[in-house]
């Protein structure tokens, strides 16, 4: 029974074995079965690949520059070397490029791109700074006109070395003016590295009617008022200072300050003004005057052809008695008698019905010693001009000759001179026969 259990254990493990082996079998040819499968698929993908890059090849015949750049950006001073490739054979194409900046070049055999961005060019102005240039590059078939292509790209050059831009007024930063004159000057600008592209204008004190300044090569006007110095500024000076604060794409500021000085001068349109009210009262107080002393002179004219008459009758009644007392009739000389009485009783009747207009006599002379004065005094303070310098003392002087003739003329009653023009009383008071009148004799 050992030997029967021992030989049935033996058999059991070699049929393990062999099934075992079988399945081992069966695995490497599946696992073998399975690369097989998997190289003719990746056959299968690269015939497919390969006939499509063929096919798209094949419809590719258009030119076109495979390695362009749309942008580039050079620093000063730097070398630009970049090679451009087509996807055709490059023998049978050349090159060439529109609208190039300065130095820019191109081979027009291999499409090589070469430029020196010397600072010269930036110095003289035949380049600028961060400024977009478009340039057009193009390649065509030296057989086939329409086999070509044209593009473009942009070339940019910037500067590590800043230039600052200024503000520079046209004038200096120090004037001098008078009220009632006119400030004008340009506000220019320096330009750099990055120009100024707003300017603003600021003052130290508020002011009206001024052109304020906004871009480069703009003008600043100010007209400045004759009220800008106060009454009660002791200096007669005033100080305006005009900030104009540039500023580029950057927000870099730069400020240019002018300095004006503002002296007190006198407002001449308003003097004039002034000086004419009063000479147009001066020149109506004299006529005034002038129709007054008309009025004295008839009173002191008509009291003395008064009284001349009465002394003419006396003096001819006197004269009478005389002669009619040496006549031989005696009738004749009682009334020869009579008239020298007569002659004498007159005297009297004169007085009481005439008598001597003293007051008036004196009146109508100060009345035309005053007239002459205002006259004089009318011609000695004339202006010289519009803007004489001495408008306001002879102002002054015109209101103080009237003001003293007023207060001195104060009981001399001084009419409308009714209708009587300003001619009309001029011929009457220079009248040769009343010129003698008043004018002063030597005894």
């Amino acid at each position: 029974m050992d030997g029967g259990l021992f030989t049935s254990s033996k058999n059991e493990l070699i049929l393990r074995r062999k099934i075992n082996y079988h399945m081992k079998l069966k695995l490497v040819y599946l696992l073998l079965l399975l690369i097989s499968l998997q190289n003719h698929l990746e056959a299968q993908d690269t015939i497919i690949n390969r006939s499509q890059i063929n096919s798209i090849l094949a419809a590719d015949s258009q030119v076109r520059i495979v390695n362009l750049n749309p942008f580039i950006t050079l620093h000063v001073d730097s070398v630009l070397s970049y090679k451009l490739d087509i996807n055709k054979d490059p023998l049978q194409y050349y090159w060439f490029l529109r609208n190039a900046p300065v130095g820019l070049k191109i081979n027009k055999d291999d499409g090589l791109l070469s430029f020196k961005a010397e600072k010269s060019f930036f110095l003289s102005g035949r380049l600028k700074y961060d400024y977009e240039y478009k340039v057009r590059v193009g390649v065509q078939n030296l057989h086939n006109s329409n086999d070509r292509v044209d593009t473009s790209f942009t070339l940019v050059f910037y500067n590590t070395e800043i230039i600052p831009s200024r503000v520079k007024p046209s004038v200096n930063n120090v004037l001098f003016v008078d009220e009632g004159d006119s400030v004008s000057f340009k506000v220019q600008c320096e330009p750099g590295s990055y120009p100024i592209e707003n300017i603003s204008t600021s003052t130290s004190l508020p002011i009206n009617e001024y052109n304020a300044v906004n871009k480069c090569d703009e003008e600043f006007r100010w007209k400045i008022p004759f009220d800008f110095i106060k009454e009660g500024d002791t200096a007669k000076q005033r100080l305006l200072t005009v900030n104009f604060i540039g500023t580029n794409k950057f927000s870099t500021k730069d400020t240019a300050t002018v300095r004006i000085y503002v002296n007190q001068a006198l407002n001449y349109p308003q003097r004039n003004t002034e000086y004419a009210r009063v000479l147009k009262e001066f020149n109506l107080y004299i006529l005034q005057l002038k129709f007054a002393f008309k009025e004295l002179d008839k009173k002191v004219k008509k009291t003395k052809n008064t009284r001349t008459t009465f002394d003419l009758v006396s003096g001819t009644t006197a004269l009478g008695g005389t002669v009619f007392s040496t006549m031989s009739n005696e009738n004749e000389k009682n009334i020869g008698r009579i008239l020298p009485g007569v002659g004498v009783a007159l005297v009297p009747v004169k007085e009481a019905v005439s008598p001597v207009k003293s007051y008036e006599q004196n009146s109508a002379s100060l009345v035309r010693t005053s007239i002459r004065r205002l006259e004089y005094s009318v011609s000695d303070n004339a202006l010289n001009g519009d803007r004489d310098p001495e408008i306001l003392q002879k102002t002054k002087k015109l209101k103080d000759d009237l003001r003293q003739t007023q207060i001195q003329l104060i009981d001399i009653p001084t009419l409308d001179a009714d209708n009587l023009s300003e001619k009309e009383l001029n011929n009457y008071f220079n009248n040769p026969k009343v010129n003698k009148k008043y004018k002063v004799t030597k005894n």
